[in-house]
């Protein structure tokens, strides 16, 4: 098995007949999944998606893919497929569309509808070309083939890339479920058909390596959905993801046989479940799903609330329930579902918004004390059966933390392939496939750029230190007024806390030492304000961490008369 070193460098130029794959996001992390495949000087982009922000990014919104390695090349790009439209496949695709708005989309009908209704609050009209399982493509050199796959959200594709370098099968997110709720089943017989032309190099799912066997069907959820629905004594409030269109299927079939009426909250659930339902998607019975405004006059018993926040967002539906800041309140007999797993690193925000809600009075249900979740990955059996069918000769595992890229490779070499066909890759590590074999050739700039507000890039990870050490130790401002002839002080030092947990009052032991040691530095002819900042920070922080052990921003200000 192959794996990147730090010191790699930039990649040499592609050799004529040659294939690269360079990917941007997903390796190493669940989300923001892009990969850039590139042939005889042209671009194919499989997904572009965004990373949600934990604890230790504070102020962020989303995190994207460094397009920076393909900005000066966007004429180059032929187009985006897109396997599926969840976020953290096309969440990222407005942000490269503002670059240049006329990159073709490539993908299925819910797909891009989803991705179109995203687009249009950003006010761009893609160009778009919708395609289904079995259908082929040619996409300038790439001729691209797409598979059926099942997954979480309808209508998700798997694609083959056929180059004259060889052929590259790409998963996308996938399992196998036997008994899928809309019939659609991943399609073995392709796979075996793609193998027996010789699939080159395989990029397969990894999220759910780790975990042993296969993947429960998702229609095992009914039964304990319609026993949650028949034990409620008020309303029932479910948060799924808003793309979730099977999961919210199940929930419209549980209140339709129990009696409820069910209202979206959120504008992307009711967004995203209005275009399933125009698609046929989501069948819902008439008059099942009903304006949140009208629930007033219906008896709690009857009321079916569906949102997103399950995996703690703070500022999605859920949350703000919990904490009291939404105008549906959470009380003493209600029952809420949350109807999702824990993406890795949400797990604290999860069961904050459990706790909020156990508080006010609410049966909370979730993964963690009934099977109201599985998964859209393939579990370890799965793979290992997928694998046996398609036999590649290269192994690329992607989608997934470290820890389950290093299990997928480990499945792939249990079925025979060969350890130094196995690349282990991470974002921006660039595999190049040259006559039929896959290697490491150099790695490409890839960090995370965050979206705050309306910038995209504007905040770095000096910024987030910032606030992180604003949130946790608080900020100590000084305010000194000098002579600018003598550099003696005429005001001040005054000085103010916010955060840290200091009295205004204790600075009355240092205040001392900060002037003692702007009247030494004007003797010794120090005068310029920004060498005196550089003294009252060091002054003070040399106090502050001696006596209280803590590390606050200190921010001083010299101002010259």
């Amino acid at each position: 098995m192959s794996h990147p070193h730090p010191e790699l460098g930039p990649p040499p130029p592609l050799p004529d007949g040659g294939l690269r794959v360079t990917p941007l996001g997903g390796l190493g992390e669940i989300g923001r999944n892009m990969t850039v495949f590139e042939y005889g000087g042209r671009l194919l982009i499989v997904d572009c998606g965004v990373l949600f922000p934990e604890e230790e990014q504070p102020g962020i919104d989303l995190i994207l893919p460094d397009f920076s390695s393909i900005r000066d090349r966007l004429d180059d790009i032929e187009g985006i497929v897109l396997t599926h439209g969840h976020e953290d496949h096309i969440g990222g695709v407005p942000f490269l569309l503002r670059e240049k708005p006329d990159i073709p989309l490539i993908g299925s009908k819910l797909t891009l509808a989803l991705i179109e209704a995203k687009l249009q609050e950003h006010r761009i009209r893609p160009y778009t070309l919708q395609v289904a399982e079995g259908q082929r493509e040619r996409i300038g050199p790439f001729d691209c083939e797409f598979v059926a796959v099942n997954h979480s959200i309808p209508d998700a594709l798997a694609v083959a890339i056929r180059t004259p370098a060889g052929m590259v099968v790409h998963t996308g997110d996938f399992k196998m479920d036997q008994l899928p709720l809309d019939n659609r089943l991943t399609d073995l017989h392709a796979f075996v058909r793609l193998s027996e032309e010789g699939i080159d190099l395989l990029l397969s799912d990894s999220t759910n390596a780790e975990v042993p066997g296969f993947v429960p069907p998702e229609r095992d959820i009914s039964g304990v959905l319609r026993q949650v629905f028949a034990g409620a004594r008020k309303r029932i409030i479910v948060a799924s993801f808003a793309s979730h269109v099977h999961r919210i299927q199940q929930i419209l079939d549980a209140a339709h046989e129990y009696g409820r009426r069910v209202a979206f909250v959120g504008r992307s659930m009711v967004r995203n479940m209005g275009i399933a339902r125009d698609l046929g998607y989501l069948k819902v019975p008439p008059g099942l799903v009903v304006d949140v405004k009208t629930l007033d006059d219906l008896p709690d018993s009857e009321v079916v609330l569906v949102c997103t926040g399950s995996q703690g967002e703070p500022m999605a539906a859920l949350s703000r329930m919990a904490n009291r800041d939404h105008q549906i309140r959470i009380v003493d007999g209600d029952t809420v579902i949350l109807a999702s797993s824990l993406i890795p690193g949400n797990e604290n925000a999860v069961y904050r918004v459990i706790n909020g809600l156990t508080r006010w009075g609410a049966d909370v249900v979730h993964k963690g004390n009934a099977k109201v979740h599985v998964s859209g990955h393939a579990s370890a059996g799965e793979l290992l059966y997928f694998y046996n069918i398609c036999r590649p000769k290269n192994l690329m595992p992607v989608h997934g933390e470290w820890r389950h890229l290093r299990a997928n490779a480990e499945l792939g070499a249990l079925t025979g392939v060969p350890h130094d066909r196995i690349v282990i890759a991470e974002d921006g590590v660039v595999v190049d496939l040259i006559e039929g074999k896959a290697k490491i050739s150099g790695k490409v700039q890839a960090g995370y750029v965050y979206v705050d507000g309306l910038s995209v890039g504007d905040v770095g990870e000096p910024a987030l230190k910032d606030r992180k050490i604003l949130g946790d130790e608080g900020i100590i401002s000084v305010f000194v007024v000098i002579d600018s002839s003598t550099g003696k002080i005429t005001g001040g030092p005054h000085v103010q806390a916010r955060g840290s947990g200091i009295e205004d009052s204790a600075f009355g032991d240092v205040i001392p030492k900060i002037t003692e040691t702007l009247e030494r530095s004007a003797q010794d002819g120090v005068v310029e304000p920004h060498q005196m900042q550089q003294l009252i920070r060091r002054t003070l922080g040399k106090w502050v961490s001696d006596t209280y052990r803590r590390r606050p921003m200190i921010l001083p200000v010299v101002v010259e008369v």
